[in-house]
């Protein structure tokens, strides 16, 4: 099985990246590929980089610089251990910690804010767009030719009828719950799905899932 080379995740205060291979190359095109694949979503978004204990040099920090600038987006700020690091993101003007966020101790890695999730009360119409780089709780209904692109979980208390994309970041444990499941496309990271033909009149509430490579869609149970 293939090692992935980052991780792309939604936060409070931006995208985290995080490299996850020590090969600068592989990691860039991983991230390509990744901005390609969802260019609407991240298109404009603001970047932490998370080099953990690995060194950045200058070099790399300017090519990663000139992908997100094909995608329109800033690289705000790059958290590290390793001296270069902190070195070569100041010379470029970037923070080197969150705002809130106490000095870093010595042997400490800066804690960051997880995906939290964004409550809206109000129906997507036609044309309208709803994205967010945490999960989104949507009341209300979803009406054909409307979208809802999340990089987390998205939950729909009433009609999903437009398109759904839940996992935009590359979370393939995302779902996507609603109190009628008939959209238009299903998308889970970067798996895409219909829903059946032929269904039943009497509509249930329905979760959708990765299962096995493939998007499933099952009744909507609290219970294991």
């Amino acid at each position: 099985m293939e090692e992935m080379a980052l991780t792309i995740k939604g936060t409070q205060q931006g995208i985290l990246l995080r490299p996850l291979s020590a090969s600068w190359t592989d990691v860039l095109q991983a991230l390509d590929n990744a901005l390609r694949d969802a260019e609407t979503f991240f298109r404009g978004g603001r970047v932490i980089l998370d080099m953990g204990d690995q060194e950045l040099t200058r070099e790399n920090l300017s090519m990663l610089r000139d992908v997100l600038d094909r995608y329109e987006m800033e690289l705000w700020a790059v958290l590290g251990e390793h001296e270069n690091t902190v070195r070569t993101a100041r010379s470029f003007g970037l923070r080197t910690r969150l705002p809130g966020e106490a000095a870093p101790k010595e042997q400490s890695t800066p804690a960051l804010p997880e995906a939290n999730a964004l409550l809206v009360q109000r129906t997507l119409r036609s044309g309208q767009s709803l994205k967010y780089p945490g999960h989104v709780i949507l009341i209300g209904d979803v009406n054909p030719g409307a979208e809802i692109i999340a990089g987390g979980h998205i939950i729909v208390w009433g009609r999903m009828r437009g398109l759904a994309h839940a996992g935009a970041l590359g979370d393939e444990q995302a779902i996507i719950c609603a109190l009628e499941l008939t959209p238009a496309q299903l998308r889970i990271a970067g798996h895409f799905g219909r829903p059946p033909e032929g269904r039943r009149r009497k509509l249930l509430p329905e979760t959708a899932r990765i299962s096995e490579g493939n998007i499933v869609v099952e009744p909507w149970s609290t219970r294991e």
